[in-house]
């Protein structure tokens, strides 16, 4: 979130990216999609995107996409991201210990075993994000797009307006872990049901899409048949890449990446280390296929 100084002014691509483009949009539109802990898989392609000096004009984020996404588009650089997640999962214990000394009331009213979901959603995260992030998407430095699933009419929930934290915590609330949120008179539930990887509602804000798919496939880490929580994560997983894939026969994204998650499990945040060294592999491949398609908006 600091002021940018004139050495970092963006360079050639970045100027190629706002140019209007044939689809009703103008500029970059960045997708980060949902994956729990493979989500942070996110963080270096960011850092792609700030060491070529290109900057999304509209982001869209999926349930961890749109944790990530949110800092984003308060002006977070993907650096400042990369430490602050790196401290905040440094150890399995470092967040519930965070959770425990930031929390004023008594531990009950933010868990609860006695109800269905253990955890009030806007609380977590109003504790677990980074100091300093805008109340309001009206202050964002990025246009910023949280989806998220209505429970009851079925359906995709595009957030873009009012209270930030209270919509990251709606895009990202996993049921039977995070309560659902109340917003608007609809009670939603994480987006991932409806949109895992959003690239399809950036068509027409953007004249080239871009979307980061860290869906994966569920882990084989030990063979066999799974046990209960992997059988129903892994199930989730199913239904999610199903969605991505259906979506792909009608719309593409311009650059689809996909790094290699598949060996970490949805709650292995904790090993943060290991999946920003997987995903960082795919840094070069990304940067290599985002400078083909400006070179090809400048012609």
């Amino acid at each position: 979130m600091n002021d940018m100084r004139d050495d970092e002014l963006p360079s050639r691509t970045a100027m190629v990216a706002q140019r209007g483009g044939g689809r009703g949009g103008s500029g970059i539109g960045l997708a980060l999609g949902g994956g729990a802990a493979r989500g942070l898989a996110h963080i270096p392609m960011l850092e792609v995107l700030d060491e070529m000096g290109v900057r999304p004009s509209v982001i869209a984020g999926t349930s961890m996409g749109a944790i990530l996404g949110a800092c984003y588009a308060a002006g977070m650089s993907g650096r400042e991201i990369r430490d602050y997640a790196c401290d905040l999962f440094s150890s399995r214990a470092e967040p519930i210990k965070r959770l425990l000394s930031k929390w004023p009331d008594s531990l009950a009213s933010l868990w609860n075993p006695m109800r269905p979901a253990m955890f009030d959603a806007v609380a977590f995260f109003e504790i677990m994000m980074p100091s300093g992030l805008p109340e309001t998407f009206e202050q964002l430095d990025t246009p910023f797009i949280a989806v998220a699933s209505d429970f009851y009419e079925q359906e995709q929930v595009l957030l873009s307006s009012g209270a930030l934290i209270e919509a990251v915590a709606a895009s990202s609330a996993l049921p039977a872990l995070l309560r659902p949120v109340e917003r608007d008179g609809r009670v939603l539930i994480d987006g991932g049901f409806v949109n895992p990887t959003p690239f399809d509602i950036l068509t027409e804000k953007a004249a080239l899409t871009v979307a980061i798919d860290v869906t994966g496939k569920p882990s084989r880490d030990g063979g066999g048949i799974p046990n209960s929580l992997d059988a129903v994560i892994g199930s989730a997983l199913i239904t999610l890449s199903s969605i991505i894939r259906e979506k792909l026969k009608s719309q593409a994204p311009d650059i689809l990446m996909r790094p290699d998650v598949n060996g970490y499990r949805a709650l292995n945040f904790y090993k943060i280390g290991e999946i920003l060294e997987a995903a960082d592999k795919c840094k070069e491949p990304f940067r290599h296929a985002l400078e083909e398609k400006l070179e090809a908006a400048a012609v």
